[in-house]
């Protein structure tokens, strides 16, 4: 992937303002502005110092062949530095790949049981607990907004806003590590309702959204149907006495999004409106994706939510991801927070996918 030197000379050029912007404390009074700027210079950090790595380079390999002309021991330099420019040219395409907007936004994570009973809602109990093992270990804030529980203990349907450490400013955020977990999760093992022993396969849906940030949802309030009712525990016991939880119905799209784990109904109605932005932005972002010509085709993601992404076999502990090939044997660690591996994988398919895409344009 080739940059002109005029758009380069630009990239630079936002990397000194953005360096002398954050040098000024009065940027830091908004938090949220900070946060913004913070993370582009993170993200624009590396490929700033690679331009700078392969410009030296460059520069000593004209030297070294000068001076090899005159004394051979400058030959062995020059080789060396002849190999080592096609490295920082790769990398430089790599990090000058264009970025998904929201790999630095936080997430909302919706978990839903499917075929297979309450086989599958156990199952949706141990994905939430795998994600939130997996957001402990990153040091990210997990907080469970909504859930419906059946009646062995897990779940029909949950709802989880995931957010990084406060102040974070690093380029690649939740939405980053977790945007590939969304599909059909397949699992096969022995259900505790099955007497005999058998393996039986169920499945649940996990559904991933990015948090609007800077970017505005409008919502019209004359489209909203907004239904308050009691919370509820395990086997629908209230745990409230005033009426607390929020349903929102949007009405044009007939999104439906509840909270009932706030104190009060004005927290709930607050959080629940979190999540119906959330869900509208990414419907609206899957429509201009849907409708986008070939030429943009770089820009859509690569992973179809609505296939059959993961399979979690509990007689072998396999986890297998069908879209990359993935195969290992600890799902036992998975399931308590180890999704690394699995999610590496996707992340560097993606990448070279991705790579491939700008080589055979020609971008």
């Amino acid at each position: 992937m080739a940059m002109d030197a005029a758009a380069l000379g630009e990239l630079l050029a936002e990397y000194a303002e953005l360096e002398r912007r954050l040098a000024d404390p009065g940027v830091h009074a908004e938090a949220g502005t900070a946060r913004r700027l913070g993370r582009r210079y993170a993200e624009l950090t590396p490929v700033v110092r690679t331009v700078r790595e392969l410009e030296q380079a460059r520069s000593d390999l004209e030297a070294a062949r000068e001076l090899a002309a005159e004394d051979a021991a400058f030959a062995a330099e020059a080789a060396q530095l002849a190999e080592d420019i096609p490295r920082l040219e790769e990398r430089l395409a790599e990090l000058l790949l264009p970025r998904d907007p929201h790999d630095g936004s936080d997430v909302i994570v919706e978990i839903k049981s499917g075929e297979g009973g309450e086989e599958s809602a156990l199952f949706a109990g141990s994905l939430l607990r795998m994600y939130l093992r997996y957001a402990e270990r990153r040091g990210w804030r997990a907080e469970v907004l909504d859930a419906t529980d059946s009646d062995l203990g897990g779940y029909k349907d949950v709802t989880v806003a995931v957010k990084s450490r406060a102040g974070d400013t690093a380029p690649d955020g939740v939405w980053a590590r977790l945007k590939f977990e969304g599909g059909v999760h397949r699992v096969q093992r022995v259900p505790v309702t099955e007497s005999q022993g058998r393996i039986h396969t169920s499945a649940a849906g996990v559904l991933v959204y990015p948090e609007p940030e800077d970017v505005e949802v409008d919502i019209d309030e004359k489209d909203l149907r907004i239904d308050v009712f009691r919370s509820s525990g395990h086997g629908g016991q209230s745990v409230n006495t005033t009426d607390s939880a929020v349903r929102i119905t949007h009405l044009p799209t007939g999104i439906v999004v509840s909270c009932q784990n706030e104190r009060s109904q004005l927290q709930n109605k607050a959080r629940a409106m979190e999540v119906l932005r959330a869900r509208l932005l990414a419907a609206a972002e899957e429509e201009a994706q849907r409708r986008a010509s070939e030429d943009r085709r770089s820009q859509v993601r690569t992973v179809d939510r609505s296939e059959r992404v993961r399979t979690y076999n509990f007689p072998e502990n396999r986890i297998s991801d069908h879209r990359v090939n993935y195969k290992a044997y600890n799902l036992d660690q998975v399931l308590d927070g180890d999704l690394d591996g699995v999610l590496d994988a996707l992340v560097t398919a993606d990448r070279a996918e991705r790579l491939a895409l700008t080589a055979g344009t020609g971008a």
